[in-house]
Order: C-alpha cells, then structure tokens, then sequence
C-alpha cells in the first residue's frame, strides 16, 4: 500500500466497512513497502542472514518488530530469540519503543513482557530469551530457530556474541535471523554482509534504506533538519543514504589500526586516568562532556576502557566522571580547563575531595595535540576494549583544522597523561563491568 497513489489507494478503500479498514489498519504486510518486507532470497540456497543497514527514520525497528511477530504467529518458529547492545536498548528500543514489539503486537495476539526474567511470554505458549552484545558468554549455550539481533556496530563485543549466537541457531527445518543496524563501516558489520558459508554460498541478503524512501511517514520539521545537516557532505552519504564510508583521506585516525587492534582482555595495567573535556553548558544545543577511561601496560601500549560521554548539568558529568575513577581503580582524572577554568576542578573536589585531579591547559593547537596520539594508533600501540561507536566515529571523521569533538579531546587528553607513566596500580579485569554504563 505504501508505494500506491492517493488515487489508488481511494479506489481501493471506498466501501469498506469500518471493521474492514480497521484490520487493513493494523495489516502489516498491506502497510509495508515493498523494501520493508523479506526478500524472496531469505531462507532460500543457505542464504540464512537478512541485513537491514539504513538510516535513521527508514522503520528499520518496525520492519524487523514486525517481521519477528509474524514468525512467532505464523512461520511455526518455537524458540525466537532478540539481540541487543544493551538491556537498555533491548526494553526500550526492541520491545517498548514506539515502533517495538508490543507497539506492533495486536491484542489477539500480545506478548507478556517479563523484564526481571529477561523474557517474552506469547499467547501461543512460544517464549522469546533476551540476550544482549555485551555478555558473549550468556550467548553461548542457548538454541534458537529465529533470532532479532538489533545494533550490532553498538555491540561491545560483536563478533564473539554474534558466533556463539549462530552456533546455537540449529532448530526447527529453517533457521532464520534478521539483523538491523545503522551504516557504521565497522570490520565486523562489513564482513557479515559478505559472509559466505564452506560451499562458497552467500549466507546475507542485504536490504540498504535511505531517508527518503520513508519521507511519507516522517514529519516536515525532521526531514528539514536531517537534510539541512546532512546533505551534501561526505557524512550525508552515510546518515542518509545508508552508505558504508570508507576511512576519511583527510583525517588522523583510521578505522583500519582501530579494527586491527581491538582486543577482548586486558593485560596489567601500571597507570590509569580519566580524561575529562567539559562542555561549556548543558543546554539541549551545547556539545557533550567527553569522558574516556584509559590506561598504559607494562609494554608501554595503551587502552581505552571505556567511554562515559554524557550530557548533563557540571554536577551529572562529575559523578560521571567519578564513577569511572572508582570502576577503574584509576589513578587520576585529568580536565581541560580551557571551556571551564577551574570549574572542572571545582566540581570534582565538591563532590569528592579525595579524588586526584590535574588541571591541564590546550597550549597547543588541537591539532598539535592530536598528532602524536594518531601515531601512537598508527604504530599499533592503542588498543580498544571492546566497542567504541560515536568515540570512534568522531576519531575518523575529524578533520585537522575543524573544531574537535568532545570524545576526541578527552581521549587525547587521557593518552597524552599516560605517555610516560611507569607507577605500578593494583588493577583488576574483574572491575571493569561488560556494559559501559550510560549516565
């Protein structure tokens, strides 16, 4: 129905009764573009993965909300499954948010959500399990027939929950799984939709949407401000029409020495810090406050272990700060002064006055400052823990001489601390927690 004409769609509509238009209403497979519903491939000749790489506002979450409820009513799958970053995302993205399952479930057939069991409970007795990208190894033993996994460039540990996800889909006659992300060049995500199984078979049908396709169902003032922003730029190719982009010829980083050197542990740490770049406000237009965890091994290589970036009021990004010092058993944080003076210090001793803290000051240009930190990344030295999006996002997308991102400086800020640090902590794998806690 969604690719008919006004006229089309009047000729088809005239004379029904009021229950008629009510279930064409609620008819998913009447309302969805021709791009919203399954390609024939899937399911078919090995081909197992449906990748739904688009952009904001195409209906990526209701396409596969919907899609997952079919399979559960109709396609006689016993054991569907959903895949999440987080159990934040899962609640109110996958299942809760406006375009999630019990959004799209009709009342005949609504599914009892239990959060504290991490379930799904469906009319027809069928139980859907919750997992998230954060917990491979919760990933490793169950079985499914069906799988939903959402966000998979947001994953802290993609490729390890992903296999062990895939290893347990091996019931029912034709297991399926539908993925669904934003174009985020990630190796990972890259790789999967190119993955071919041992007879050389491709296993992914790709479906890539753009903001336009859905423009009938976004309102003016979103479409005015994504385009206003977006068009025409190097960044637009991604944000709107899905592309994957490949690493910015004019910029330090590279998501290629990010890709090469993730790693899954961490070796003994001899120094930790946590850079902090402080925004100037917290109004709804100011930039975040970046706050990047990381530290330096014996071997003198670095690691960044996490990424507490936050928009909030001096005293939400203090604590936020604070809490990653304690997480970390860090040493130190370390501020820039530059955007707030002494108000970055001010903060932190008001909220803890034990807390170590160093002042530093952008003498440099940010440039300057950048330069030794990408050649560290260069020379393979800085390693990821994990999964970084918008902290690596901004790494290779910024452009020496543009005004440098929040996450960046703060990163910058941390590595620039920890070149030449030597003295031995006490540092535990143990305490770095698997999901990086939004503040």
């Amino acid at each position: 129905m969604a690719s008919l004409k006004l006229s089309q769609l009047k000729r088809i509509l005239a004379n029904r009764s009021v229950s008629e238009l009510e279930l064409i209403e609620k008819d998913w497979l009447f309302l969805a573009r021709e791009d919203q519903l399954p390609p024939t491939q899937w399911g078919t000749d090995g081909c197992f993965l449906w990748a739904i790489r688009s952009v904001r506002g195409w209906g990526k979450t209701k396409t596969a909300a919907e899609t997952f409820i079919h399979a559960v009513q109709y396609g006689d799958f016993k054991y569907p499954n959903l895949v999440g970053a987080t159990a934040d995302e899962v609640r109110d993205v996958m299942i809760c948010g406006e375009s999630g399952i019990l959004s799209c479930a009709q009342k005949d057939f609504y599914p009892e959500f239990v959060p504290s069991l991490k379930k799904l409970i469906w009319p027809n007795g069928v139980v859907t399990h919750i997992y998230y990208g954060t917990e491979p190894d919760k990933a490793r033993g169950p079985q499914s027939d069906f799988l939903w996994c959402d966000e998979l460039s947001k994953w802290q540990r993609p490729e390890e929950t992903f296999d062990n996800l895939l290893m347990g889909l091996r019931l029912g006659p034709n297991p399926l799984c539908i993925v669904t992300s934003t174009p985020r060049p990630t190796r990972f995500l890259m790789d999967l939709e190119n993955r071919i199984d041992s007879q050389g078979q491709q296993c992914t049908i790709v479906t890539r949407g753009k903001t336009q396709d859905n423009f009938k169902n976004l309102s003016p003032v979103f479409i005015s401000t994504i385009i206003s922003k977006y068009e025409g730029t190097r960044l637009g190719k991604q944000e709107l029409s899905g592309e994957f982009l490949c690493d910015n010829p004019e910029a330090l980083f590279k998501r290629s020495d990010i890709d090469n050197n993730r790693v899954r542990q961490i070796p003994e740490l001899t120094y930790v810090v946590i850079g902090v770049d402080p925004a100037a406000t917290s109004k709804a237009g100011s930039d975040d406050t970046g706050i990047i965890a990381a530290g330096k091994s014996k071997d003198g290589h670095f690691y960044i272990l996490g990424d507490y970036t936050c928009h909030l009021t001096p005293q939400g990004w203090g604590e936020a700060a604070i809490t990653a010092y304690h997480k970390h058993e860090a040493n130190l944080i370390v501020g820039e002064t530059n955007n707030g003076g002494d108000m970055v210090e001010h903060t932190i001793k008001t909220i803890d006055s034990k807390i170590p803290f160093k002042s530093v000051h952008a003498s440099r240009g940010k440039t300057l400052r950048a330069e030794p930190v990408s050649a560290l990344y260069e020379q393979d030295k800085v390693h990821h823990f994990g999964t970084f999006p918008e902290l690596e996002d901004q790494l290779c997308e910024w452009i020496p001489g543009a005004e440098s991102p929040d996450r960046l400086d703060a990163l910058v800020w941390a590595i620039t601390e920890l070149e030449g640090k030597t003295q031995a902590v006490n540092f535990k794998l143990v305490n770095i927690a698997t999901t990086r806690a939004r503040f």
